[in-house]
This record gives structure tokens, sequence and C-alpha cells, in this order.
């Protein structure tokens, strides 16, 4: 059985990025653990590019971290990387995510370098801390957008359980300040 993906919020951001930016700017997502960014950012590269490579640093072996110490040759790595996770990249339609990236901060300094070259899109995810404990020793690439992911909020929270009308109603009493009732 695959994952589940319910619909977030967070999504309509992402288009935005992609449309205004047209991979002049990477994207970070920051957030908690287990709030869904990995998921969502898969999610939105299988229905919104032509093909994507996800590389979680988490678990990718050290030969995938170590190619970001020698970025001279863009059309070597690139061809590393596709033979390695069996991914064709399609310039200007594929999509790069570097997820849990501050287990590799090499790979989000070579965001400039990586973003500069213009072939493909690149979206970054890892937890709040981390990220920011493991950016003492490298260049924070200006190229960079930030973005904030949290837990699901109540109409997400609704959304997942297939419930449409509680928080149009919700919306509707506190507009027009209507008491809905002594609570039970």
């Amino acid at each position: 059985m695959g994952n589940i993906v319910f619909k977030r919020k967070i999504y309509k951001k992402l288009l935005d990025w992609k449309n205004r930016s047209a991979g002049k700017t990477a994207l970070l997502i920051e957030g908690a653990r287990r709030v869904g960014k990995s998921t969502i950012v898969e999610a939105f590269a299988k229905a919104e590019y032509d093909s994507y490579l996800l590389i979680d640093f988490a678990f990718a072996p050290q030969t995938i971290h170590e190619m970001f110490a020698d970025l001279s040759d863009l059309d070597f790595f690139f061809l590393q990387l596709q033979l390695h996770y069996g991914v064709n990249l399609v310039k200007d339609k594929s999509l790069i995510i570097f997820d849990e990236v501050q287990f590799c901060p090499l790979a989000r300094q070579a965001i400039k370098k990586l973003v500069a070259d213009g072939r493909y899109h690149y979206i970054e995810t890892g937890s709040l801390i981390s990220i920011k404990k493991k950016t003492k020793d490298i260049l924070i690439p200006s190229e960079e957008r930030k973005l904030t992911m949290y837990p699901m909020d109540y109409e997400e929270f609704m959304w997942a359980l297939n419930e449409q009308n509680t928080v149009p109603l919700l919306k509707q009493a506190f507009d027009n300040k209507k008491r809905l009732g002594d609570a039970l």
C-alpha cells in the first residue's frame, strides 16, 4: 500500500515558487520532524515535473555525499546522479530534491552553482534545529528561498477526514459574530 498524501496548504506555495522562480532560486522547506515535508515535496515532484531525483542524505551512500566536494564538471556530476538513482533528468522539466539536507552541508552550499547552471529546479528539506546547527562551515546560498512547514492545521485535518462543512460554518459564524451554541 502506498503512502497517503493529504491535501496541504503548502502545496500552493510550492506551485507559486515554481512559477515565479522558473529555476532561478532553490526552495528550502524547513520544519519540525514528521510534519510531512518529504511526502509533500515528492508528491509535488510527481505531479508537477516530467521527472525528479530524490537524494535522501540521511541514507545516501558516502559516494553521493563526496560528489558535492567537487562540482567542476557538472555534466559528469549529473550523469553520475542519474546513473546511481536510475532517473533521466530533463532540462527545465526536472526537479532534484535534497531531502534531509542537513546531513550534507556541501550539497546545500552547492545550490549556488547548481541554480546558476540552470538545468533543473531544486528543493531542499530539513528539520529546523539540525539545519541551523550544520551551517557554520558553509556559505549559505543567496539563491535559496525559505519556507517553513508546520503540522496540519484544523482545516487541513478536516480535509484529511473528508469533512467539507465544518470549516466554512466556523468561518461564517466568526465573520458574522454568531454564536454556535453551547459546547457539550
